[in-house]
Parts: C-alpha cells; sequence; structure tokens
C-alpha cells in the first residue's frame, strides 16, 4: 500500500461568542481536514486546528510524503522532521506548534487508512481497548450573545439551552448554572468545567460554590483560569475551593509557580500550559508542579505520543485526562480511540463537541449518552465523512474571512482597547 494522494481542507465552523482569559472566540471556529488517499483507493481522515500558517506546512508535507507506505510511520516521522529543521541560515521553517499538529494530522488519517485496510478500529491498532466508553465533561463558558456564524452579535434565535444569550448576566452565578443544567439535560454529562480567567477571581470562586450547592458533592468539578492569576490570588482563591474542585487546572503560569500554588493548597492541580511538551517533563518531575497532565493529541504530536505520554503519567505519579479545543467530529472519534486505549485515563476528558453540535461534518455525529462517547468499532476511525457537508464548511471558510485564530483581536471588536495581559489578576 502506498499514500497516492493527500488532500487538505480548510473548514470553518460556527462558533460562539466565548470568552477565556485571551479575548473571545471569533464567529467561526478554523479547522483542517486531511484526507490521505491509498493507491487501493482507501482512505483516511485527521483534523487539526485551522490556519493558513499551517496548511502551508501540511502542502508542503504531503508533497514529500506521496509514495510512501502509510503504515511506515517511522519512515514518515522522518520526512516530517526533516522538513522542520532550521535551515543553514538557522531558522525553523515551523513553530512546535506547527510541527505536532501536522505530525498529528498525519498520523490520524495514517491510522484511519490502516484500520480500514484491515477491517479493524483504530483502538486496536493502539493496543486495544482499556475501555469501552469515554467519559467527558460539560465545559462550560462565560459568553455574550449569539450562538455563533452568522447569528454571532446580530440575532440569538438559535441560541436556545446553552447556547442562550447571557451578556452581562453571565456574571451572575446563576448564569452558570443554568448553562450547566441545560448542556447536562442534553448530554448527560457526570463532571462539569467551568473555563474561567475571565471576570474578578472572586466571581469565578463564587460560580464554581453556586455549581456545588445546585448539583452537590457528587459532582466533580473543575475550574481553569487559564494561568491568568498571580500565586497569591490563586492561593486565596484556592482556600475557598478545597473541597469543591475535583482539580484546579493551571490558575498561575509556569512550573514554578504552579508548584507553589500546589504545596499551599489541598487541591490536585492540572495542567495543559506549563507542561506541555516532552520537553517540559523533567521539569515537572523537578518542581512538582502538577498532579494530572491533560493530553491532547493534536498538541502532543498524535496517538503514539501521547501513550508515550500516558507511561510517563504512570512512571511518575501523574493523572491523565484529556484538553480539547473548538472541534468538529473527526477530532472527536481520534480522541474517543485514542482515550479508549490508554488504561491509566483517570479523568473525564474535555470536549469543546456541544459548542459545535449541528454543524458537524459527519453523516452520523458520534452520540453521548450519559456523558460518554462508546468507542466505535466499526474498521478505522469508525466515521463516515459527508463530503456535501465538508464542501459547505469550506466555502464557509473560504466567506468568513478568518485565516488564523486571534482571541485578543475579536475581543477589541466589542470591547476597543482591550488587550491581553499574561496576568492579569
Amino acid at each position: 500500500m502506498q499514500i497516492s494522494d493527500i488532500h487538505i481542507t480548510p473548514v470553518a465552523a460556527p462558533d460562539p461568542p466565548l470568552l477565556n482569559a485571551a479575548g473571545l472566540h471569533a464567529p467561526y471556529a478554523l479547522r483542517l481536514i486531511v484526507e490521505i488517499v491509498s493507491d487501493d483507493g482507501l482512505f483516511g481522515w485527521g483534523e487539526i486546528p485551522g490556519g493558513e500558517a499551517t496548511r502551508a506546512a501540511l502542502e508542503l508535507a504531503a508533497s514529500q510524503l506521496i509514495g510512501l507506505d502509510p503504515w511506515g510511520l517511522h519512515a514518515i516521522d522522518a520526512v516530517l522532521e526533516a522538513l522542520a529543521k532550521p535551515d543553514e541560515r538557522g531558522a525553523n521553517p515551523w513553530d512546535q506548534r506547527t510541527s505536532v499538529h501536522v505530525r498529528s494530522a498525519i498520523e490520524a488519517a495514517c491510522y484511519d487508512l490502516m484500520g480500514r485496510s484491515v477491517g479493524r478500529p483504530v483502538v486496536d491498532l493502539l493496543g486495544g481497548a482499556a475501555r469501552d466508553r469515554v467519559p467527558f465533561s460539560a465545559y462550560l463558558f462565560y459568553k455574550y450573545e449569539g450562538a455563533g456564524g452568522e447569528f454571532n452579535f446580530e440575532r440569538d434565535e438559535a441560541a436556545t439551552g446553552w447556547f442562550a444569550a447571557r451578556g452581562e448576566a453571565a456574571l451572575e452565578p446563576e448564569g452558570v448554572v443554568a448553562q450547566a443544567r441545560a448542556m447536562i439535560a442534553q448530554y448527560g454529562f457526570q463532571s462539569i468545567k467551568l473555563k474561567g480567567g475571565v471576570f474578578e477571581p472572586q466571581a469565578e470562586v463564587d460560580a464554581i460554590l453556586a455549581l456545588r450547592e445546585a448539583f452537590g458533592a457528587d459532582m466533580p468539578l473543575r475550574l481553569d483560569p487559564n494561568a491568568i492569576w498571580r500565586v497569591d490570588t490563586a492561593i486565596a482563591a484556592g482556600k475557598q475551593l478545597e473541597g469543591a474542585l475535583e482539580y484546579f487546572e493551571d490558575p498561575v503560569r509556569g512550573q514554578e509557580n504552579m508548584a507553589a500554588v500546589a504545596c499551599a493548597l489541598d487541591i490536585p492541580l492540572a495542567t495543559n500550559m506549563c507542561t506541555t511538551s516532552f520537553a517540559d517533563l523533567p521539569g515537572s518531575v523537578a518542581h512538582e508542579s502538577e498532579a494530572i497532565i491533560l493530553s491532547d493529541h493534536h498538541f502532543w504530536g498524535g496517538f503514539r505520543a501521547t501513550l508515550g505520554l500516558a507511561r510517563f503519567c504512570a512512571a511518575f505519579g501523574r493523572g491523565l485526562s484529556m484538553h480539547s479545543n473548538s472541534h468538529l467530529g473527526i477530532s472527536l472519534a481520534a480522541m474517543v480511540h485514542l482515550a479508549a486505549a490508554v488504561p491509566n485515563l483517570t479523568y473525564d476528558c474535555d470536549s469543546h463537541y456541544p459548542w459545535q453540535d449541528g454543524h458537524d461534518l459527519l453523516v452520523e455525529p458520534l452520540p453521548f449518552e450519559a456523558g460518554a462517547v462508546t468507542v466505535p468499532r466499526s474498521p478505522g476511525l469508525g466515521i463516515e465523512v459527508d463530503r456535501e457537508k465538508l464542501a459547505q464548511l469550506h466555502q464557509r471558510y473560504l466567506a468568513c474571512g478568518l485565516t488564523e485564530r486571534d482571541d485578543e483581536v475579536e475581543m477589541q471588536k466589542v470591547q476597543p482597547g482591550w488587550t491581553f495581559q499574561a496576568t492579569r489578576w
């Protein structure tokens, strides 16, 4: 079997105006869809965060992979590593994020293709299923009015349930609780995460305490301020949340600061910001900066790299879960197969998928039941891409005018002069 063609399609899916420490989500979330075609007519799919710089890197990689065996992942890795090496002037054509995105997209598509070729699901190629169902957490956001895409900031008829307009009422804990109730009613999630770093820390502490009051002590809660708090702020907030949080995600920036907060609180700390690559792992051990690492095959370099991270976590006593960003069904399927293959997945995974619900490109989107997705047993990723919907999302990409994600610029459209601050409170 040989790779005969690689198609790269940038798409834009409607994304609500969700707030975070870096600013505001744009009306559309950008994704890159990769289809690898073999010389015997089979194909496999991959998906990663979008952007023109990453698309250009993928196009370059694709041109060098034609004729290779999709089963020969080490040979494919060698090609990608060569493309990412600095040139004779020392300039690196791909930054670390671009490199891991390209690697993860190509690898996922190869695994899908390999699974289809032998009639086995991807989870079997990763060592077999440690679980048949993968649990996910409700992912709450403060937000402005609008449901995303053409509805953003203009009209809100499509914004029902957890999409409903919050506006300034988002500051009130009751708005966060209402969003959680609506999302849980739809998906049955059995844990809750709040994306913080948006309002004054006490407001976000109050929101978590309101969730605890509303859902009881048996509902695991997480808070993620996106590393925008000072150490003293994080400790003061954390003291109020001891006994209420399952874990505290990235309250501060950097491994040393995380370690200082961890020492002061009786709450496990989790990260997808201070320990984000294999180069960071020695520091993680030296500083004891976190108790839980949030993996993400899009950002760690693929399935095999993430399985390596899982082995590190098992060896060094770290918990393991899975980070998410705005994504469609191909990424969700890849996340489910990978999470199923990780024996030591100790916490429910994150997923933005409810915020893209209704705008997927799969013929049959993967269903959530009681907050979990059953691992597909069909060959490959077990999904079928609707090529007409793929074409429609590509046309949205061409029409929306966005080429890179920039939450700061989007925030400035509604709050002129707003700037990102690495440490705000």
